[in-house]
């Protein structure tokens, strides 16, 4: 089950999907509206409640906020975190960015609109898609789904990682979640890490990558879950 982050929706993963689904597995796409935490994890568990067996629930950027909350579902046999924010009690992504270290880079977030966030559209592609082809890049940038402020500020009650066994794609070249806080987020989720050149956006320019680490959830699980 691959749940997206902010900003953005669930068809960029389709390359993932169709590496997946190439290999037998059966793949779910959250479409969670990004509007609140608890929205977001109510829409990803009623995939799950869909289920008839195991799955790997797989969170790209805030989407790790999203599978950390709602990966104590009983259908949850594995978490994947693509360069993603990985969560304690009490944790949310506006805590974990609230102090980011000197030189790291600064994600170009504008000031909340009727307490909705978007990307600066001329630093889009910089920031969050370096390595995607320039056009793909663009239409990432005009159509920006807008991010809620609560959903930015939705806190983790209980860790799904402390309970499941977790795996971590770190992108090398990520100018959103800078690599040493992936480093740190998946290192505390003793979590099996894996690292590869990429933007923010590896699960668009890198899909071969991300669905090995995916596959290799899996596995980990117990099979193609």
């Amino acid at each position: 089950m691959l749940v997206h982050g902010g900003f953005v929706d669930g068809s960029g993963w389709q390359g993932v999907y169709d590496h997946l689904t190439a290999d037998g597995y059966r793949v779910a796409v959250v479409q969670n509206p990004t509007l609140s935490l608890a929205g977001d994890v109510a829409a990803t568990r009623q995939v799950l409640d869909g289920l008839d067996g195991p799955a790997v629930l797989v969170g790209h950027s805030y989407g790790g906020v999203v599978v950390t909350e709602a990966g104590a579902h009983p259908n949850v046999a594995a978490l994947a975190y693509i360069a993603a924010f990985a969560p304690d009690e009490g944790e949310s992504v506006s805590t974990l960015i609230a102090d980011p270290p000197p030189g790291a880079p600064v994600p170009p977030i504008l000031p909340p609109q009727d307490g909705f966030l978007f990307l600066d559209r001329d630093r889009f592609a910089a920031s969050f898609a370096a390595d995607v082809p320039e056009k793909t890049a663009a239409f990432m940038a005009d159509s920006q789904v807008p991010w809620g402020v609560e959903a930015l500020e939705g806190a983790v009650s209980e860790p799904a990682w402390r309970t499941k066994p977790s795996w971590y794609l770190v992108a090398t070249d990520d100018r959103m979640i800078p690599p040493p806080a992936q480093r740190a987020m998946s290192d505390r989720a003793k979590a099996v890490v894996t690292e590869t050149p990429g933007s923010h956006a590896v699960y668009v320019s890198r899909p071969a990558v991300v669905a090995a680490v995916i596959a290799q959830a899996a596995q980990g699980a117990g099979g193609q879950a």
